[in-house]
């Protein structure tokens, strides 16, 4: 059973979630956010290494029992990536945000199958856009991309469209509620943070 609070909790834990409601982070986008994730943390526990891919391996026979191939977003999905492929025993490849200037100027490094079917794990789900490249990368190749997976969710509405728009399913461990439900239990903040936080969900492109 995929346990959503735990993975929040865990998140929460090791700082891989951060939360600033009074000085909010920049992302690369522009967006102001009170949040900032950076499962790149994850890959230094151990402890949490192991419960973030016992939970993908057991929500991905769920929700994707019929993978050929495993497809890792560069950077951050591409270690998540390897462990899930190394347990499913099944091939893995890895796309980049663009294709490389030089060699065979690959976006997609390994061997992908005509109408292999392949699932995307990404480690974040903001806008989606990196997910979706990735998807579209591979589709360009011949794949027949089934889904994708991730760790965290921020849950905006823009990228809940833009993977129904695709027909796409997406499944992640945990989501942007759960965790600040988890934080307001773990007294990291406050109500005020909590209204902050969440008009942010709502609306991130109005801060």
């Amino acid at each position: 059973m995929i346990d959503q609070r735990a993975i929040a909790d865990l998140l929460l834990r090791i700082g891989a979630v951060s939360l600033r409601p009074q000085e909010p982070y920049t992302w690369t986008s522009g967006i102001q956010s009170p949040i900032y994730c950076d499962n790149r943390l994850t890959l230094s526990s151990v402890v949490a290494r192991k419960l973030l891919i016992d939970q993908l391996i057991e929500m991905i026979a769920r929700d994707f029992p019929h993978v050929e191939c495993v497809a890792g977003t560069a950077t951050a999905g591409i270690p998540h990536a390897a462990w899930i492929a190394d347990r499913l025993g099944l091939p893995m490849v890895y796309v980049r945000g663009s294709a490389k200037g030089h060699g065979k100027q690959n976006q997609v490094e390994g061997r992908i199958i005509e109408g292999q079917r392949v699932l995307v794990v990404e480690d974040t789900i903001s806008t989606g856009q990196s997910a979706l490249g990735a998807v579209d990368a591979l589709g360009h190749l011949g794949a027949q991309v089934i889904g994708v997976v991730a760790i965290f969710n921020y849950g905006f509405s823009a990228s809940a469209q833009a993977f129904a728009d695709k027909n796409l399913p997406l499944s992640t461990l945990t989501d942007f509620a759960t965790l600040i439900h988890s934080a307001v239990q773990q007294q990291l903040v406050g109500l005020k943070d909590v209204e902050i936080l969440e008009q942010f969900a709502q609306n991130p492109y109005g801060r």
